[in-house]
């Protein structure tokens, strides 16, 4: 097992910050791995608390009467420099759980309603996005969208399209379009499955 034998903090930003940790593994061997973090500081890191806690919030949610359109936001984001299909996420506020992030961040990102349902702990759980690169953890909400879609309650920082799509133009998007990998994995059951969320019961 790999021991830790420092850790400084190389930025002060309010959304991420980059952390240089220096260590040794089993083998001896000696490494510089820099890692990016919804971290404020290094006490809060989870090579520190060793508590895998929701940074951030990710939302599986169905739309329309028969529960057959799967709300997604197409989005513009620098690190690839170009459009990528994603399920609607942000971060979660201080004091705030992740059913509530999910709740308050479709609205946001898409100006509709959710009702979360209930599921097992396991699939909601956060887990790590990138975890070769971050500490970041993720939880999922599942649920039920209504309303009408809106950009009016979007963030400045943010560009947004919010997207209903059938099974055909999910189909089409996995085949033609950038599309964030927990997302991917899903649409393949939105895809194939009946019930796509058969698996949560």
């Amino acid at each position: 097992m790999a021991v830790i034998q420092s850790i400084d903090q190389l930025t002060e930003n309010r959304f991420v910050n980059l952390y240089h940790v220096k260590g040794e593994n089993s083998k001896g061997h000696h490494s510089n791995y820099f890692v990016a973090s919804r971290a404020k500081q290094i006490d809060e890191l989870k090579i520190r608390t060793q508590k895998v806690t929701a940074d951030g919030v990710a939302i599986y949610a169905l739309y329309g009467e028969k529960r057959d359109r799967v709300v997604l936001i197409r989005q513009w984001r620098y690190p690839i420099g170009t459009w990528v299909y994603e399920f609607p996420a942000g971060l979660c506020e201080p004091g705030e759980n992740f059913r509530e992030a999910a709740v308050r961040e479709l609205h946001e990102e898409t100006g509709l309603t959710l009702t979360p349902i209930e599921a097992d702990a396991m699939y909601e759980a956060p887990r790590f996005t990138t975890v070769g690169m971050t500490d970041e953890a993720v939880a999922t909400v599942y649920g039920y969208a209504s309303g009408e879609l809106s950009d009016r309650f979007e963030e400045q920082s943010e560009e947004i399209e919010a997207v209903l799509a059938d099974r055909e133009e999910v189909r089409r998007i996995l085949k033609e379009e950038r599309v964030a990998l927990l997302c991917a994995y899903q649409l393949a059951h939105f895809l194939h499955d009946e019930d796509p969320f058969a698996f949560l019961k």
